[in-house]
């Protein structure tokens, strides 16, 4: 059995687990801490970086301006934005009522509100940026079946690298492996789940026109519809249904399901002429309730997981990355300060730092929940209402501006 010993251990090399040991670098030098990520299906090696292509069929993500300037302090932009489109404007409707709103990044004075990136690309940026940290080893493909924890000031991690017993001992543990960890459940931590029951089907399209950098959420009783831009004339729909609804609409031809998503959506971004593989979710809002214990944090979807509708999940995750390094940071000054050995899995300073993350997460889940109760009733003087409100928000520049920056990030 292979047994190794690290400062801290990230159980989850995906988008967020990935961007978490480059965020945590520059301690881990200062420091000279042994970092670990673990990860069970690594991103392959071709094609290279400097040469992959987007497929038509590639997943993307939607990055907050805010995501945008993270990751210029971690000097992975100017990679990224290689294949990152940029959003520009996002026009809001509700469908079946007069009222829309537009929001444009120009009114923000930023290059755009967002961009939406390829979910390969990526990953392969993040996995190039972890081949040259100097205090990162990677373990994969590996598995953790379980962690537990033999004494106050350590975890003690078992499982498998390449078939083989793997045993890790680890200051810290973050687990960052997914909204559906098994680690988290062996460990006894409960959820707060809400079900919508309601099913994301995910899929890029093509348009017959430009979309020239507009983002569109059209809102409807049965579930809102979304259009990211991509590259050319292709957008990334995703388009929330009943799941009676959605085990219908997943399986129809290519010509049917064009016809149903124009006939939901409209005209405004042109006409719906090819589809891509579509994907199906099922919608839940999901939100661990111990995010955190000594010598343990959860990150990402591990910790919560909420409904697609304003594109925020990725962006809260990776500001929890950030502020975590950042607490660490702050912690091994202070105990520096101190005259005294700092231990990352100090319960206090954990503590401190989820409680602090909390009025993020509280605001953000909050806000896209609201969304879909607000949208959701199709009550006619409810929508008559919404319809009101999103001429005055079109109408009114400061309220609209402070709107924007929160989708921002910023």
């Amino acid at each position: 059995m292979q047994q190794q010993e690290y400062d801290l251990v990230i159980v989850g090399g995906g988008l967020v687990g990935a961007s978490l040991a480059l965020a945590l670098q520059p301690l881990a030098e200062k420091l000279d801490w042994k970092i670990c990520l673990v990860e069970n299906q690594p991103p392959t090696n071709a094609p290279q970086i400097s040469d992959w292509q987007p497929s038509f069929d590639a997943r993307s993500t939607a990055l907050a301006w805010g995501t945008r300037l993270i990751y210029e302090r971690l000097g992975l932009w100017q990679d990224l934005e290689e294949h990152a489109n940029p959003i520009e404007h996002i026009q809001i409707t509700d469908r079946g009522f007069l009222g829309a709103t537009q929001l444009h990044n120009t009114e923000q004075q930023v290059a755009a509100l967002g961009y939406v990136v390829p979910n390969i690309w990526l990953g392969k940026v993040l996995w190039q940026g972890l081949a040259a940290a100097k205090n990162t080893q990677v373990l994969a493909p590996a598995v953790i079946h379980s962690v537990s924890f033999p004494n106050p000031e350590q975890a003690l991690l078992e499982g498998e690298l390449e078939d083989k017993p793997l045993a890790i001992k680890a200051k810290l543990v973050v687990l960052a492996d997914g909204g559906r960890s098994g680690i988290k459940q062996q460990l006894g931590i409960a959820d707060a789940i809400h079900d919508y029951e309601q099913t994301a089907i995910i899929a890029n399209v093509r348009m017959s026109k430009p979309h020239q950098g507009w983002a569109y959420e059209r809102f409807a009783a049965d579930g809102p519809m979304a259009l990211l831009p991509l590259a050319g004339r292709d957008m990334a729909l995703v388009w929330t249904r009943t799941n009676e609804q959605a085990a219908t609409d997943a399986v129809l031809g290519d010509a049917e399901f064009l016809q149903a998503i124009q006939k939901s959506f409209g005209n405004r971004a042109g006409r719906f002429q090819k589809v891509g593989e579509r994907f199906a979710y099922p919608l839940k809002k999901v939100r661990s309730k111990e995010q955190v214990r000594r010598n343990l944090v959860l990150l990402g979807n591990t910790a919560h997981y909420l409904h697609p509708v304003a594109g925020q999940g990725y962006n809260l995750a990776i500001r929890g990355v950030m502020s975590l390094a950042e607490a660490l940071a702050a912690g091994a000054q202070e105990a520096a300060s101190q005259g005294r050995n700092f231990h990352p899995g100090e319960l206090p300073l954990l503590e401190k730092w989820q409680a602090q993350r909390s009025n993020d997460q509280n605001n953000v889940i909050g806000f896209s929940h609201g969304l879909i109760a607000l949208f959701a009733n199709d009550t006619p003087l409810l929508g008559h209402a919404r319809a009101a409100g999103l001429i005055g928000l079109n109408l009114t520049a400061p309220l609209r501006r402070w709107i924007t920056a929160k989708a921002m990030g910023v």
